[in-house]
């Protein structure tokens, strides 16, 4: 089996469960991403929140192999190239949450030609900017390395298995959002309760705007 030959020899299944256990309370707890996701459920469904969701990923996918393959340190290494993404990328997710509000207000009557662009700007790029413009991320990534890539096993293999099963894990806990979202607007069909529950998840992306800003005030 491949994990076996890329983790350590004697505790390669040991390896991936602890991988597991370490991952699993940061992709289902609630996070920028998990936020993101319920949003962009509840107010347009799985369906609509699946090309955000492939950008999302192929994004995690290309910065955790980077790292781990030593290519992606340039913004550990410099703290100011990691303070200026947690600028934009607050700046982008309000102008996310700004989306939602106007959403909300088109609810209950004829959608706007300008309206309906604006949602369909919330996919796979969007998807793709919220991971790449959260320096946190990056940090949650170089931490997981260091604690399950082992020399003289960490080759390039070892690096995609533990790449994969990141970006897996968290692709999955995200669907689960999503969905969780869309059932919240499911109980509620009223247009007057989905234009509060839109209003409330603008709210919470405002919080995850304020969470990638905290770095800005220490």
């Amino acid at each position: 089996m491949i994990v076996s030959t890329v983790l350590t020899p004697a505790t390669s299944a040991a390896t991936l469960v602890a991988l597991l256990v370490f991952l699993f309370p940061l992709a289902y707890s609630p996070g920028p991403g998990n936020a993101f996701f319920a949003a962009l459920g509840a107010a347009r469904g799985l369906r609509a929140a699946l090309p955000a969701l492939a950008g999302y990923h192929v994004a995690t996918f290309v910065v955790a192999a980077s790292i781990g393959l030593g290519m992606g340190v340039t913004v550990l290494e410099h703290p100011l190239l990691a303070t200026v993404l947690s600028a934009v990328g607050s700046l982008y997710v309000l102008w996310l949450a700004v989306t939602f509000v106007r959403s909300a207000r088109t609810k209950g009557g004829s959608r706007t030609t300008a309206a309906t662009r604006q949602d369909q700007r919330i996919g796979f790029r969007s998807g793709a900017i919220v991971l790449l413009l959260n320096p946190k991320a990056y940090y949650i990534i170089a931490v997981m390395f260091t604690q399950f890539l082992r020399p003289p096993d960490g080759g390039v293999v070892a690096v995609l298995v533990i790449t994969i099963v990141f970006t897996l894990n968290n692709l999955v806990a995200f669907v689960a959002w999503a969905l969780g979202g869309r059932a919240l607007t499911a109980l509620f069909r009223s247009e007057r309760s989905k234009r509060w529950i839109d209003y409330g998840f603008a709210a919470v992306l405002v919080g995850v705007a304020a969470w990638l800003a905290a770095p800005l005030f220490r």
